[in-house]
């Protein structure tokens, strides 16, 4: 997965945090990246149902409280894989591992898989905020 995800999160933290409306130029320059990065990943997560924006007016607000969008919900917005972890392509089937690595594999993978959506489902950006706060990044 590549860094949208880590990136959507980040911006919904500001917006979220955020008194003013924020600009794409602004959230760059919190999140590091070009303005475009941050336009592309607002629209998945307005296409997600998660932030609310319009065309021409600078700024963006939380489709939802905070406390109802869980790390699993921007983690789907985001078109996140069905799992994380891949298999590769082409083990040798007349090879005794070979022909039996992908099964072992899809059942552990799809565990890790689950563990980690059940892990996303549980932490809601109202606690992203709350931690940032108690680290002192939000005055």
């Amino acid at each position: 997965m590549n860094s949208q995800y880590a990136i959507a999160v980040h911006i919904l933290a500001l917006v979220g945090t955020s008194e003013e409306p924020m600009s794409s130029e602004e959230m760059a320059g919190s999140v590091g990246v070009n303005p475009v990065v941050i336009r592309h990943v607002t629209g998945l997560l307005r296409r997600g149902g998660l932030l609310v924006t319009r065309r021409g007016v600078p700024g963006a607000h939380l489709a939802r409280p905070a406390d109802r969008i869980s790390l699993l919900d921007v983690y789907r917005a985001v078109g996140a894989p069905d799992t994380v972890l891949k298999r590769h392509a082409r083990p040798n089937p007349a090879c005794p591992v070979g022909a039996g690595i992908q099964g072992v594999l899809d059942e552990v993978f799809g565990e890790a898989q689950a563990a980690l959506e059940a892990r996303l489902a549980q932490v809601r950006l109202a606690d992203v905020h709350a931690a940032l706060a108690t680290a002192g990044a939000l005055a």
